[in-house]
Protein backbone atom coordinates (compact mmCIF):
# COMPACT_ATOMS: atom_id res chain seq x y z
CA UNK A 1 0.00 0.00 0.00
CA UNK A 2 1.37 3.77 -0.91
CA UNK A 3 0.15 5.71 2.41
CA UNK A 4 0.72 9.65 2.36
CA UNK A 5 0.58 11.15 5.57
CA UNK A 6 0.40 15.28 6.13
CA UNK A 7 1.48 16.60 9.57
CA UNK A 8 0.47 20.21 10.70
CA UNK A 9 3.60 20.81 13.13
CA UNK A 10 6.83 21.54 12.26
CA UNK A 11 9.75 18.57 12.76
CA UNK A 12 12.21 21.50 13.17
CA UNK A 13 10.89 21.35 17.35
CA UNK A 14 8.90 18.30 17.16
CA UNK A 15 5.87 17.57 19.92
CA UNK A 16 3.55 14.78 20.31
CA UNK A 17 1.76 15.24 17.03
CA UNK A 18 4.60 14.93 15.45
CA UNK A 19 6.31 11.94 16.96
CA UNK A 20 2.98 10.45 16.33
CA UNK A 21 3.31 10.71 12.83
CA UNK A 22 6.88 9.44 12.87
CA UNK A 23 6.18 6.25 15.04
CA UNK A 24 3.10 5.41 12.68
CA UNK A 25 5.17 6.04 9.69
CA UNK A 26 7.93 3.48 10.66
CA UNK A 27 5.51 1.06 11.81
CA UNK A 28 3.94 1.01 8.79
CA UNK A 29 7.01 0.32 6.86
CA UNK A 30 8.35 -2.03 8.98
CA UNK A 31 4.99 -4.10 7.56
CA UNK A 32 5.95 -3.48 4.19
CA UNK A 33 3.60 -0.49 3.40
CA UNK A 34 5.82 2.83 1.21
CA UNK A 35 4.98 5.72 2.97
CA UNK A 36 5.63 9.17 2.35
CA UNK A 37 5.26 12.08 5.33
CA UNK A 38 4.87 16.01 4.27
CA UNK A 39 5.18 18.04 7.08
CA UNK A 40 6.85 22.20 7.75
CA UNK A 41 10.69 21.51 7.82
CA UNK A 42 13.41 23.92 7.00
CA UNK A 43 15.77 22.42 4.38
CA UNK A 44 18.47 22.31 7.19
CA UNK A 45 16.54 20.29 9.65
CA UNK A 46 17.59 16.39 9.82
CA UNK A 47 14.78 14.44 8.78
CA UNK A 48 13.81 10.70 8.36
CA UNK A 49 14.23 9.63 4.46
CA UNK A 50 10.57 9.44 4.16
CA UNK A 51 9.49 12.76 5.43
CA UNK A 52 9.38 15.29 2.48
CA UNK A 53 10.10 19.32 3.80
CA UNK A 54 7.56 21.29 2.90
CA UNK A 55 9.41 25.25 4.62
CA UNK A 56 9.70 26.73 6.70
CA UNK A 57 7.11 27.14 9.50
CA UNK A 58 5.64 30.12 11.50
CA UNK A 59 4.73 29.86 15.09
CA UNK A 60 1.00 30.36 16.02
CA UNK A 61 -0.51 30.34 19.58
CA UNK A 62 -2.84 27.68 19.31
CA UNK A 63 -4.61 25.02 21.95
CA UNK A 64 -2.71 26.87 24.63
CA UNK A 65 0.59 26.48 23.07
CA UNK A 66 2.72 27.78 20.68
CA UNK A 67 2.98 25.81 17.23
CA UNK A 68 4.87 25.97 14.52
CA UNK A 69 2.81 25.73 10.95
CA UNK A 70 2.63 26.59 7.49
CA UNK A 71 0.36 27.72 4.99
CA UNK A 72 0.09 29.95 1.86
CA UNK A 73 0.33 29.44 -1.88
CA UNK A 74 3.82 28.39 -2.12
CA UNK A 75 2.89 25.49 0.51
CA UNK A 76 -0.15 24.62 -1.59
CA UNK A 77 2.43 24.26 -4.65
CA UNK A 78 4.10 21.76 -2.34
CA UNK A 79 1.57 19.64 -1.07
CA UNK A 80 0.17 19.92 -5.25
CA UNK A 81 3.58 18.38 -6.20
CA UNK A 82 4.22 15.69 -3.25
CA UNK A 83 0.68 14.38 -4.22
CA UNK A 84 1.15 14.03 -7.52
CA UNK A 85 4.64 12.20 -7.18
CA UNK A 86 3.13 10.20 -4.42
CA UNK A 87 0.46 8.26 -6.31
CA UNK A 88 -1.18 7.61 -2.96
CA UNK A 89 -3.45 4.40 -2.13
CA UNK A 90 -4.85 6.18 0.66
CA UNK A 91 -4.04 9.84 1.82
CA UNK A 92 -4.00 10.43 5.46
CA UNK A 93 -3.88 14.05 7.03
CA UNK A 94 -3.58 15.05 10.97
CA UNK A 95 -5.31 18.19 12.37
CA UNK A 96 -7.11 18.46 9.32
CA UNK A 97 -9.07 21.80 11.00
CA UNK A 98 -5.68 23.25 11.70
CA UNK A 99 -4.23 25.95 9.66
CA UNK A 100 -1.76 24.51 7.91
CA UNK A 101 -0.55 21.49 5.44
CA UNK A 102 -3.32 19.11 6.17
CA UNK A 103 -6.08 21.68 5.75
CA UNK A 104 -4.11 22.55 2.45
CA UNK A 105 -3.79 18.87 2.00
CA UNK A 106 -7.72 18.40 2.45
CA UNK A 107 -8.73 21.20 0.00
CA UNK A 108 -6.48 20.13 -2.77
CA UNK A 109 -7.00 16.57 -2.64
CA UNK A 110 -9.69 13.83 -3.72
CA UNK A 111 -9.95 10.17 -3.16
CA UNK A 112 -9.38 8.23 -0.37
CA UNK A 113 -8.61 10.27 3.12
CA UNK A 114 -8.41 9.14 6.57
CA UNK A 115 -8.09 12.18 9.35
CA UNK A 116 -7.01 12.10 13.01
CA UNK A 117 -8.36 14.44 15.35
CA UNK A 118 -5.72 14.68 18.31
CA UNK A 119 -7.18 18.19 19.59
CA UNK A 120 -8.96 18.27 23.04
CA UNK A 121 -10.56 21.80 24.42
CA UNK A 122 -13.44 22.35 26.37
CA UNK A 123 -14.19 25.75 24.43
CA UNK A 124 -12.12 26.58 20.84
CA UNK A 125 -12.46 29.70 19.30
CA UNK A 126 -10.30 28.47 16.69
CA UNK A 127 -12.35 25.30 15.28
CA UNK A 128 -15.18 27.62 15.83
CA UNK A 129 -14.29 30.27 13.03
CA UNK A 130 -12.18 27.54 11.08
CA UNK A 131 -15.32 25.45 10.57
CA UNK A 132 -17.13 27.54 8.25
CA UNK A 133 -14.04 27.74 5.94
CA UNK A 134 -13.32 24.45 5.88
CA UNK A 135 -16.91 22.47 5.92
CA UNK A 136 -17.29 21.84 2.01
CA UNK A 137 -13.91 20.18 2.70
CA UNK A 138 -14.86 18.17 5.24
CA UNK A 139 -17.33 16.32 2.87
CA UNK A 140 -14.40 14.91 1.32
CA UNK A 141 -12.80 12.70 4.17
CA UNK A 142 -14.11 8.76 4.11
CA UNK A 143 -12.95 8.17 7.56
CA UNK A 144 -12.22 10.10 11.01
CA UNK A 145 -10.12 8.61 13.64
CA UNK A 146 -9.70 10.38 17.13
CA UNK A 147 -6.83 9.58 19.74
CA UNK A 148 -9.17 9.56 22.69
CA UNK A 149 -12.76 10.19 23.44
CA UNK A 150 -11.64 13.51 24.46
CA UNK A 151 -10.82 14.13 21.15
CA UNK A 152 -13.61 12.13 19.53
CA UNK A 153 -16.10 15.05 21.87
CA UNK A 154 -14.22 18.21 20.66
CA UNK A 155 -14.98 16.82 17.01
CA UNK A 156 -18.55 16.21 17.54
CA UNK A 157 -19.02 19.14 19.16
CA UNK A 158 -17.18 22.09 17.36
CA UNK A 159 -16.53 20.08 14.01
CA UNK A 160 -19.59 17.78 13.17
CA UNK A 161 -19.99 14.21 12.77
CA UNK A 162 -17.98 11.31 14.34
CA UNK A 163 -14.74 9.69 14.94
CA UNK A 164 -13.75 5.97 15.94
CA UNK A 165 -11.08 6.21 18.12
CA UNK A 166 -7.77 4.35 18.15
CA UNK A 167 -4.97 5.62 20.42
CA UNK A 168 -1.88 7.22 20.24
CA UNK A 169 0.70 4.19 19.84
CA UNK A 170 3.64 3.39 22.03
CA UNK A 171 6.63 1.26 21.52
CA UNK A 172 5.87 -0.48 24.66
CA UNK A 173 8.86 -2.93 24.82
CA UNK A 174 11.76 0.25 24.16
CA UNK A 175 10.67 1.43 27.46
CA UNK A 176 9.79 -1.65 29.04
CA UNK A 177 13.45 -2.78 28.38
CA UNK A 178 15.09 0.20 29.02
CA UNK A 179 18.16 -0.15 31.39
CA UNK A 180 17.87 2.10 34.26
CA UNK A 181 20.43 4.68 34.87
CA UNK A 182 22.38 4.89 38.14
CA UNK A 183 22.52 9.03 37.86
CA UNK A 184 18.74 8.82 38.48
CA UNK A 185 17.89 5.97 40.20
CA UNK A 186 15.98 6.72 43.87
CA UNK A 187 16.46 4.86 47.04
CA UNK A 188 13.59 4.67 49.78
CA UNK A 189 15.33 7.26 51.42
CA UNK A 190 16.17 9.70 48.74
CA UNK A 191 13.77 8.63 45.43
CA UNK A 192 13.69 10.38 42.52
CA UNK A 193 10.83 11.97 40.82
CA UNK A 194 10.63 12.92 37.17
CA UNK A 195 8.91 15.53 34.84
CA UNK A 196 8.67 15.72 31.65
CA UNK A 197 7.48 18.67 29.28
CA UNK A 198 7.73 22.07 27.58
CA UNK A 199 8.56 24.36 30.72
CA UNK A 200 7.55 27.42 29.04
CA UNK A 201 4.14 26.63 28.50
CA UNK A 202 1.78 26.73 31.69
CA UNK A 203 -0.66 23.66 31.03
CA UNK A 204 1.94 21.75 30.76
CA UNK A 205 1.95 22.28 34.74
CA UNK A 206 5.72 23.15 35.63
CA UNK A 207 4.48 25.29 38.22
CA UNK A 208 1.93 22.89 39.89
CA UNK A 209 4.91 20.62 40.54
CA UNK A 210 7.22 23.24 41.90
CA UNK A 211 4.63 24.11 44.38
CA UNK A 212 4.51 20.94 45.50
CA UNK A 213 8.69 20.34 46.14
CA UNK A 214 8.76 21.99 49.68
CA UNK A 215 6.01 19.30 51.43
CA UNK A 216 7.70 16.04 49.70
CA UNK A 217 11.11 17.77 50.91
CA UNK A 218 10.12 18.14 54.36
CA UNK A 219 9.20 14.24 54.76
CA UNK A 220 12.11 13.26 52.49
CA UNK A 221 15.20 15.13 52.54
CA UNK A 222 16.91 13.89 50.01
CA UNK A 223 14.09 13.81 47.22
CA UNK A 224 15.49 14.66 44.03
CA UNK A 225 12.98 16.09 40.99
CA UNK A 226 14.07 15.24 37.87
CA UNK A 227 12.89 17.77 35.12
CA UNK A 228 13.17 17.39 31.47
CA UNK A 229 12.08 19.33 28.53
CA UNK A 230 12.90 23.04 26.93
CA UNK A 231 12.22 26.02 28.03
CA UNK A 232 15.48 28.05 29.53
CA UNK A 233 12.21 30.72 30.39
CA UNK A 234 10.41 28.31 32.35
CA UNK A 235 13.31 26.88 33.82
CA UNK A 236 14.48 30.11 35.35
CA UNK A 237 11.18 31.06 36.15
CA UNK A 238 11.13 27.72 38.60
CA UNK A 239 14.35 27.97 40.14
CA UNK A 240 13.36 31.61 40.82
CA UNK A 241 10.33 30.39 42.70
CA UNK A 242 12.43 27.23 44.38
CA UNK A 243 14.75 29.83 45.51
CA UNK A 244 16.98 27.90 48.14
CA UNK A 245 15.38 24.35 47.42
CA UNK A 246 16.27 24.86 43.85
CA UNK A 247 19.24 21.96 44.69
CA UNK A 248 16.64 19.54 44.73
CA UNK A 249 15.75 19.84 41.28
CA UNK A 250 17.34 18.72 38.30
CA UNK A 251 16.70 20.31 34.89
CA UNK A 252 18.01 18.38 32.22
CA UNK A 253 17.16 20.28 29.19
CA UNK A 254 15.90 18.46 26.21
CA UNK A 255 17.01 14.85 25.79
CA UNK A 256 16.79 12.18 23.53
CA UNK A 257 14.53 9.01 22.96
CA UNK A 258 16.69 6.82 24.19
CA UNK A 259 17.39 8.79 27.12
CA UNK A 260 13.52 9.52 27.54
CA UNK A 261 13.01 5.69 27.86
CA UNK A 262 16.17 5.29 30.77
CA UNK A 263 14.88 8.24 32.64
CA UNK A 264 11.18 6.60 32.92
CA UNK A 265 13.48 2.97 34.05
CA UNK A 266 14.77 4.64 36.40
CA UNK A 267 12.98 7.14 38.69
CA UNK A 268 10.35 5.64 41.36
CA UNK A 269 7.53 8.29 40.49
CA UNK A 270 6.43 10.12 37.33
CA UNK A 271 4.77 13.46 37.73
CA UNK A 272 1.83 14.60 35.03
CA UNK A 273 0.76 18.30 36.62
CA UNK A 274 -0.75 19.16 32.92
CA UNK A 275 -4.02 21.68 33.60
CA UNK A 276 -5.53 21.40 30.31
CA UNK A 277 -5.68 20.91 27.12
CA UNK A 278 -4.46 17.57 27.03
CA UNK A 279 -6.45 14.92 24.61
CA UNK A 280 -4.12 11.63 25.48
CA UNK A 281 -1.23 11.54 27.66
CA UNK A 282 1.44 9.46 25.58
CA UNK A 283 4.34 10.06 28.25
CA UNK A 284 2.11 8.43 30.83
CA UNK A 285 1.61 5.31 28.75
CA UNK A 286 5.81 5.93 28.47
CA UNK A 287 6.03 5.81 31.62
CA UNK A 288 4.00 3.06 32.85
CA UNK A 289 5.60 0.91 29.64
CA UNK A 290 8.68 1.82 31.49
CA UNK A 291 7.69 0.60 35.46
CA UNK A 292 7.07 4.21 37.16
CA UNK A 293 4.94 4.72 39.43
CA UNK A 294 2.27 7.30 37.51
CA UNK A 295 0.44 10.34 39.40
CA UNK A 296 -1.31 12.61 37.35
CA UNK A 297 -3.70 15.10 37.21
CA UNK A 298 -7.35 14.71 37.84
CA UNK A 299 -8.10 15.41 33.78
CA UNK A 300 -10.48 13.43 32.06
CA UNK A 301 -7.77 12.12 29.44
CA UNK A 302 -5.54 10.98 32.36
CA UNK A 303 -8.19 9.18 34.15
CA UNK A 304 -8.96 7.22 31.37
CA UNK A 305 -5.19 6.14 30.25
CA UNK A 306 -5.13 5.06 34.03
CA UNK A 307 -8.12 3.10 34.38
CA UNK A 308 -9.61 5.21 36.78
CA UNK A 309 -6.94 4.74 39.13
CA UNK A 310 -6.04 1.21 38.54
CA UNK A 311 -2.55 2.41 36.78
CA UNK A 312 -1.93 5.19 38.61
CA UNK A 313 -3.05 8.09 41.15
CA UNK A 314 -4.49 11.32 40.35
CA UNK A 315 -4.65 14.62 42.06
CA UNK A 316 -6.99 17.46 41.65
CA UNK A 317 -5.74 19.40 38.35
CA UNK A 318 -3.67 22.60 39.58
CA UNK A 319 -3.73 21.92 43.38
CA UNK A 320 0.03 21.68 44.52
CA UNK A 321 -1.11 20.75 48.34
CA UNK A 322 -2.93 17.84 47.17
CA UNK A 323 -0.25 16.70 44.28
CA UNK A 324 2.44 16.81 47.61
CA UNK A 325 -0.32 14.70 50.02
CA UNK A 326 -0.52 12.51 46.85
CA UNK A 327 3.34 11.92 45.91
CA UNK A 328 3.96 11.63 50.02
CA UNK A 329 1.11 8.55 49.82
CA UNK A 330 2.70 7.45 47.09
CA UNK A 331 6.44 7.27 48.31
CA UNK A 332 5.20 6.20 51.53
CA UNK A 333 3.31 3.09 49.96
CA UNK A 334 4.99 -0.07 48.22
CA UNK A 335 2.23 -1.72 48.21
CA UNK A 336 0.42 0.83 46.45
CA UNK A 337 3.02 1.75 43.99
CA UNK A 338 3.55 -2.17 43.31
CA UNK A 339 -0.27 -2.52 42.61
CA UNK A 340 -0.41 0.17 40.14
CA UNK A 341 2.73 -0.47 38.66
CA UNK A 342 1.00 -4.24 38.03
CA UNK A 343 -1.67 -3.13 36.31
CA UNK A 344 0.11 -0.33 34.26
CA UNK A 345 2.40 -3.23 32.54
CA UNK A 346 -0.75 -4.89 31.38
CA UNK A 347 -3.13 -2.06 30.58
CA UNK A 348 -0.37 -0.40 28.10
CA UNK A 349 -0.63 -3.23 25.60
CA UNK A 350 -3.48 -2.09 24.57
CA UNK A 351 -1.31 1.02 23.47
CA UNK A 352 1.45 -1.09 21.81
CA UNK A 353 2.21 -0.16 18.17
CA UNK A 354 2.00 -3.44 17.02
CA UNK A 355 -2.21 -3.02 17.94
CA UNK A 356 -2.78 0.29 16.63
CA UNK A 357 -1.39 -0.31 13.21
CA UNK A 358 -3.70 -2.52 12.91
CA UNK A 359 -6.28 -0.51 13.50
CA UNK A 360 -5.14 2.38 11.53
CA UNK A 361 -4.61 -0.27 8.62
CA UNK A 362 -8.10 -1.14 8.64
CA UNK A 363 -9.11 1.76 8.56
CA UNK A 364 -7.16 2.49 5.27
CA UNK A 365 -8.49 -0.72 3.96
CA UNK A 366 -12.11 0.51 4.47
CA UNK A 367 -11.83 3.62 3.00
CA UNK A 368 -9.78 2.43 -0.32
CA UNK A 369 -12.64 -0.37 -1.10
CA UNK A 370 -15.02 2.51 -0.38
CA UNK A 371 -13.51 4.92 -2.87
CA UNK A 372 -12.64 2.85 -5.82
CA UNK A 373 -9.80 4.82 -6.92
CA UNK A 374 -6.81 6.31 -5.97
CA UNK A 375 -5.68 9.89 -4.20
CA UNK A 376 -5.81 12.57 -6.93
CA UNK A 377 -6.01 15.98 -6.54
CA UNK A 378 -9.32 18.10 -6.65
CA UNK A 379 -9.31 20.19 -9.95
CA UNK A 380 -12.02 22.37 -8.11
CA UNK A 381 -9.23 23.21 -6.00
CA UNK A 382 -7.89 25.34 -9.24
CA UNK A 383 -8.44 28.97 -9.88
CA UNK A 384 -10.16 29.20 -13.25
CA UNK A 385 -7.61 29.50 -15.69
CA UNK A 386 -4.77 28.09 -13.21
CA UNK A 387 -2.83 25.70 -15.20
CA UNK A 388 -2.95 22.22 -13.60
Amino acid sequence: MKIGIVCPYSFDVPGGVQFHVRDLAEALQRLGHEVSVLAPADDETPVPDYLVPAGRAVPVRYNGAVARMTFGPVSARRVRRWLAAGDFDVLHLHEPVTPSLGMLALWIASGPIVATFHTALLRSRALQMAHPIVRPSLEKISARIAVSEDARRTLVEHVGGDAVVIPNGVYVDTFADAAPDPRWTGTPDAPTIAFLGRLDEPRKGLPVLTGAVAPVLDRYPGARFLVAGRGDAGAQEARQTLGPLAGSVEFLGGISDEEKARLLSSVDVYVAPQTGGESFGIVLVEAMSAGAAVVASDLGAFRRVLDDGRAGVTFRVGDSTDLAATLLRVLGDPELRARTVDHAARAVRRYDWSTVTGQVLAVYEMVIAGAGTRVAEDPRSRRPGEPT
